[in-house]
């Protein structure tokens, strides 16, 4: 197999991480997993959960002065593993969270995974945004804060291997109307100050062969008019902000875990984006035994087999 060659995208506050090579194996990528187990078939993994809600606008229930956080983006896990001949893997990949209209906080993305023997790796769904004048919720990365509030830390989620970071914190919210951008899997989110919050940056993997960036944290809303935040890149929706109507925060893009945007009105906030899980392999590794229907292509720069789940399925190796 190639080398693997992931990276984060550097953003405000970021933190850039070189990929470190296990002689004999591999690469263990960002921190996020690692190889190892039973000696079996060489696979890369990308795990990315789904991408939680922006949060909706208002201030104790009254439709005045108040934005809503952007959704933090889901949890976001990268390694190398070896699979067992014959054994049957299950991959479940989250839904983004739900928008919402009205005073609430936005909802939380849900949980991808990939388990079977000798390997159980799970990304966390994102936080919610936080409404009015509460914080973002947890998550593989945080919610950023409503107006007032600040945003929250992203979750640290334990599992058999090791206990790795997903993502990001969310920003924090500031004044009586300006709310903070939710974190991604590569940068924390963009703190309220002139205007609502950018979301965070996402993370970008060569896994299929060509770097794409995923899992963006979603723009804060804002209750002035026309004072937009972006969403993180990756694919984080845009925050709303208030004018003749409102503008709906926009919606974390589908299979990439992206955070939805906030709102600034009585408008809805942004749904998250669903997350993916691929699988890369060598040609003569691939089985061709899959639930599912997963996407199988050959990587773009020419070699291995490339499986991409948008959905429940299984891959037996």
């Amino acid at each position: 197999m190639r080398d693997l060659k992931n990276k984060l995208i550097s953003g405000k506050n970021s933190t850039n991480i070189q990929s470190k090579k296990i002689k004999g194996f591999g690469y263990q990528v960002l921190g996020f997993g690692s190889g190892g187990g039973a000696a079996g078939i060489e696979v890369e993994l990308l795990v990315i959960a789904g991408g939680a809600g922006g949060a909706g606008a208002g201030n104790g229930g009254n439709w005045t002065a108040a934005g809503g956080g952007g959704g933090g983006a889901g949890g976001y896990r990268a390694s190398t593993q070896n699979l067992i001949p014959t054994e049957t893997y299950t991959i479940t990949v989250g839904d983004g969270g739900a928008t919402v209209s009205g005073n609430y906080i936005g909802n939380d993305g849900s949980d991808s995974s990939i388990s079977g023997s000798g390997i159980s790796t799970t990304s966390t769904g994102g936080g919610g945004g936080g409404n009015s004048s509460t914080a973002g919720t947890n998550g593989g990365s945080g919610g950023g804060g409503g107006a007032i509030a600040s945003g929250t830390t992203a979750a640290g989620i334990s599992s058999p291997v090791t206990d790795p970071i997903q993502g990001y914190a969310g920003g924090t919210g500031l004044g009586s109307s300006r709310a903070g951008g939710g974190g991604g899997a590569g940068a924390v989110g963009v703190d309220a100050d002139g205007g609502a919050g950018d979301g965070g940056a996402g993370a970008s993997s060569e896994i299929t062969g060509a770097a794409v960036t995923r899992a963006g944290g979603g723009g804060g809303g804002n209750y002035y008019d026309g004072q937009a935040s972006t969403g993180g890149s990756g694919g984080g929706g845009v925050g709303g902000y208030k004018s003749s109507g409102g503008r709906a925060g926009g919606t974390g893009t589908v299979n990439t875990g992206s955070g939805g945007g906030g709102t600034g009105d009585t408008t809805a906030s942004g749904a998250g984006g669903k997350g993916v899980v691929i699988l890369r392999m060598a040609d003569d590794s691939y089985s061709g035994t899959t639930t599912g229907s997963p996407t199988v292509a050959t990587a773009v720069d020419g070699t291995d087999t490339v499986l991409t789940f948008t959905g429940t399925g299984s891959y037996t190796a």
